[in-house]
C-alpha cells in the first residue's frame, strides 16, 4: 500500500471524519486544553477522558469539566464507563443533552482494578452478554448518534475474548470497534500484540464490512503508526501515551503517511504548546489546580530538550503562572499570555 493510501477519511456510522489519526482517551490528560492542541496539530478525532456513568447520573460536579468541548473540536467523542445498562443509557442522555457530542464511546478495556472490580472496563470484555446489553441500551439512548466500543484482547492470556466481545458489541449496535491488544492482566506492561488486531480487522471487515476497526497500543512515533496501519489493515490508529507532551505527533504522522518523511519539533514550539495548555487549564480549573497539573505535563514537553533535566527539577515546584514564566524565561524560552494557534505557525522553525 502506498503512503498516500494510508491516510484517509473514516466513516463511523453517519459521522464522516477527514482523517484516520485519532487521539485516544487518556485519564488525566485528554481534557479540552490538551485535545485542542491535538486538533490544531491535525488529530482527526478526539476522545474525552473516561467519564463515570455513576458519577454523571448522580450529578457529580467533577464530571462537568471532563465533558467540556474545545472551541476548535468540530467533532469529538465522550467516553463513558459503567456496568449497569440503564445507568449507562441515562448517562448517554445526559451527555448528549449537555454536550451535543458526535459520538459516544463505551469503555470496555480499562485494566485498573477499581474499574473492573465494579464490573466495568475490561470486565466487560470477558462478559460479552453484559457488553451487548450495555451497548444496546446506550445505542437506544443515543439514537442517530453513533456508538463505539473500546475493548482489550481479553482477561488474560488464557482468556482471549476479543472476537466474542467485538461481535457482541457490533450486533448490539456499535458503529466501530477499537482494540488495545493487551490483556487486562498485562495492564500497560509488556507489548501489545498487533497480530490480534490484524485478526480482528480481518474478521470484522469480512463479516461486517461497514464497521471500521481502530487500533491502539504501543504507538509512540509516526513510524509505529504507519507500521500498525500496514501490518493490521485497521482503519484508524489512536495515539494515547505517545501524544502526551507531544501533540505534534499528529502533524508528524500525517506528514510521514503522505510524504514518507517528517521534521523534528523545535524546543521553543514545544514549550509554547505547554504554555498555551497551561493558560487554557487555568480558565477551566483555576490557577492553583492548573499549575499543579501542568507540572507533569511541562515535564513531558521538556523531554529531549537540551538542559531538560535541570528544567524539570524547577518545573515540579511551580505553583503559579508567574513561577512557570520565571522558570521558562530563565531557561531561555519566551512566554506570553497570547500564544498563537499552532495551526497557523510552523513547529519546525
Amino acid at each position: 500500500m502506498k503512503n498516500s493510501d494510508l491516510y484517509h477519511p473514516v466513516h463511523i456510522g453517519s459521522l464522516v471524519l477527514p482523517g484516520n489519526i485519532f487521539l485516544a482517551p487518556v485519564a488525566g490528560y485528554t481534557d479540552r486544553a490538551f485535545r485542542s492542541l491535538c486538533v490544531d496539530c491535525g488529530a482527526s478525532f478526539t476522545y474525552t477522558e473516561m467519564v463515570s456513568a455513576e458519577a454523571l447520573t448522580r450529578g457529580s460536579g467533577k464530571t462537568e469539566k471532563i465533558l467540556l468541548r474545545a472551541s476548535n473540536e468540530y467533532s469529538y467523542a465522550v467516553q463513558i464507563f459503567g456496568s449497569d445498562p440503564k445507568r449507562m443509557a441515562d448517562a448517554t442522555s445526559i451527555v448528549l443533552e449537555t454536550t451535543h457530542a458526535e459520538c459516544i464511546d463505551i469503555n470496555a478495556g480499562c485494566p485498573v482494578p477499581k474499574i473492573w472490580k465494579n464490573g466495568a472496563g475490561s470486565a466487560l470484555t470477558r462478559d460479552p452478554q453484559r457488553l451487548a446489553e450495555i451497548t444496546s441500551a446506550v445505542k437506544k439512548a443515543a439514537g442517530a448518534i453513533p456508538v463505539t466500543v473500546k475493548i482489550r484482547s481479553g482477561w488474560d492470556e488464557k482468556n482471549l475474548t476479543w472476537k466474542e466481545a467485538a461481535e457482541a458489541a457490533i450486533l448490539a449496535g456499535a458503529s466501530a470497534i477499537t482494540l488495545h491488544p493487551r490483556t487486562r492482566a498485562q495492564g500497560y506492561e509488556g507489548f501489545s500484540k498487533w497480530e490480534i488486531l490484524s485478526e480482528l480487522t480481518s474478521f470484522v471487515h469480512s463479516t461486517y464490512p461497514n464497521i471500521p476497526v481502530f487500533g491502539s497500543g504501543d504507538l509512540f512515533s509516526p513510524e509505529a503508526a504507519k507500521k500498525m496501519l500496514e501490518q493490521t489493515n485497521c482503519d484508524a490508529v489512536m495515539f494515547a501515551r505517545g501524544a502526551t507532551g507531544n501533540p505534534f505527533i499528529f502533524t508528524q504522522t500525517i506528514d510521514f503517511l503522505k510524504s514518507g518523511h517528517y521534521s523534528e519539533i523545535m524546543p521553543q514550539h514545544r514549550i509554547s504548546a505547554g504554555w498555551r495548555e497551561l493558560l487554557q487549564l487555568v480558565q477551566d480549573s483555576g490557577e492553583i489546580s492548573a499549575c499543579r497539573e501542568m507540572r507533569k505535563r511541562f515535564c513531558a514537553y521538556s523531554k529531549g530538550i537540551e538542559g531538560g533535566n535541570a528544567l524539570r527539577l524547577e518545573l515540579v515546584k511551580a505553583e503559579k503562572i508567574e513561577d512557570y514564566r520565571r522558570i521558562l524565561t530563565q531557561a531561555g524560552f519566551e512566554t506570553s499570555e497570547e500564544v498563537s494557534s499552532l495551526a497557523n505557525s510552523s513547529p519546525y522553525d
